[in-house]
């Protein structure tokens, strides 16, 4: 579906102002997405791209659809298509759909003119407290690593916080954007985040990601921040993690590609609460070029987020924590009708259903992991999304 201009209307319209409970939106350093209008669910097959990308072109919308995936391992995925796009990149601000522009119009006013109230947060429950998820949870998976049946098993834990009323998706993103500008932000099919991490992403033959691994919280003292830079960066720990990341990523995508390569070393990502280990990956697609639903089919899930081995780790994973991890860690993004498209890993996220709110965060456990040091991790992860579910505008202080 080919693009147009945007009404002379709407040059000036803030997209975040467009931002609807119901609708899709998506952030990153390229280009802006949000829909409008109504939004076409199909049920695809999660590994068959072909498929995926027939599926959005019958759907009746535009030609691009927004995927939330599950962590776990399914056989569909469910595809939001929506009736029209505004979007914006290098190019300048356009529209894609067949709405009329007199309707595009009508709808913008009244989504701008809409009145949100911010909600009240009447519990927060810890679905992991602390000391029991040390002991039967990161203890654990740490002393399958040192007995050698695993190189690596990534360990989560969840909060759960519960409103007067539905939470609005809408000040949740600005404030996401707001703080986390060079993050991928999207809302999905109830998901809402701010992935440092970039899963994998295809323009044409090009196919680039961002895997990160190895954490670091930030410190308000200048110093004292520099000096847990300089730590990560220099850390055994954290370099073993991210080095098993790196050449797991590179060995999933090389046979998709005639040429593939990474960063000779990481570097660090700073974002508002936390540093992390960050190295890119850049390649070329062999013809035919697999489409982005592919390729992430080959590199969900990563041992940033599950471990090493695959299949061992996510065994482990089920049996420790005993919870379904729903769509966190799991690949969220768009693709369109000619399988191009972008998929961040869904951490820094917040799972939102009517009233309630889960929040993640997980750590990657290695032999030399320290079980304190994997507890302030987290919370220093946890406060990427409470920083913003109770920020004012989205919640009450009283």
């Amino acid at each position: 579906m080919t693009r147009r201009p945007t009404p002379a209307a709407l040059h000036d319209v803030d997209l975040l102002d467009l931002v609807d409970d119901t609708g899709c939106f998506w952030a990153d350093s390229q280009h802006s997405l949000v829909s409008l209008g109504s939004v076409h669910r199909v049920e695809v097959d999660r590994h068959d791209g072909a498929a995926a990308a027939d599926a959005v072109r019958d759907a009746g919308g535009t030609d691009r659809g927004f995927v939330a995936m599950s962590f776990a391992d399914a056989p569909t995925m469910s595809v939001l298509v929506p009736d029209l796009i505004v979007g914006e990149d290098a190019n300048g601000r356009w529209v894609e759909g067949s709405m009329s522009d007199r309707e595009l119009i009508g709808l913008v006013e009244r989504q701008v003119e809409t009145r949100i109230e911010p909600v009240a947060v009447a519990d927060m429950t810890m679905h992991h407290p602390a000391r029991a998820w040390l002991d039967d949870v990161v203890a654990v998976g740490r002393g399958r690593v040192r007995s050698g049946a695993l190189r690596k098993v990534v360990c989560a834990r969840s909060l759960e916080l519960t409103a007067d009323r539905p939470w609005p998706i809408a000040p949740i993103i600005r404030s996401l954007r707001a703080r986390f500008s060079a993050a991928q932000v999207f809302h999905i099919d109830g998901l809402v985040g701010a992935s440092p991490e970039l899963l994998v992403g295809r323009t044409g033959r090009s196919v680039f990601a961002h895997p990160l691994a190895g954490t670091a919280a930030r410190a308000a003292d200048p110093d004292l921040d520099r000096e847990r830079l300089d730590e990560l960066l220099a850390s055994g720990k954290d370099q073993i993690e991210h080095r098993i990341t790196i050449d797991w990523l590179l060995a999933e995508l090389l046979p998709f590609c005639s040429y593939v390569d990474a960063e000779p070393a990481p570097t660090v990502l700073s974002m508002e609460n936390v540093h992390h280990l960050g190295t890119r990956v850049e390649g070329v697609l062999s013809e035919p070029a697999a489409s982005v639903i592919d390729l992430v089919s080959a590199v969900h899930p990563t041992p940033a987020v599950a471990g090493a081995p695959q299949g061992d780790a996510l065994a482990a994973i089920a049996e420790l924590e005993g919870v379904d991890r729903g769509a966190y860690a799991g690949p969220a993004g768009w693709f369109d009708s000619d399988g191009n498209g972008a998929f961040a890993v869904s951490v820094r996220t917040a799972s939102i259903a009517g009233e309630r709110a889960t929040v993640w965060a997980g750590v990657g456990v290695v032999a030399e992991s320290d079980l304190d040091a994997e507890l302030a991790e987290t919370q220093a992860k946890f406060g990427a999304m409470l920083g913003t579910l109770l920020a004012p505008g989205v919640a009450r202080s009283d």
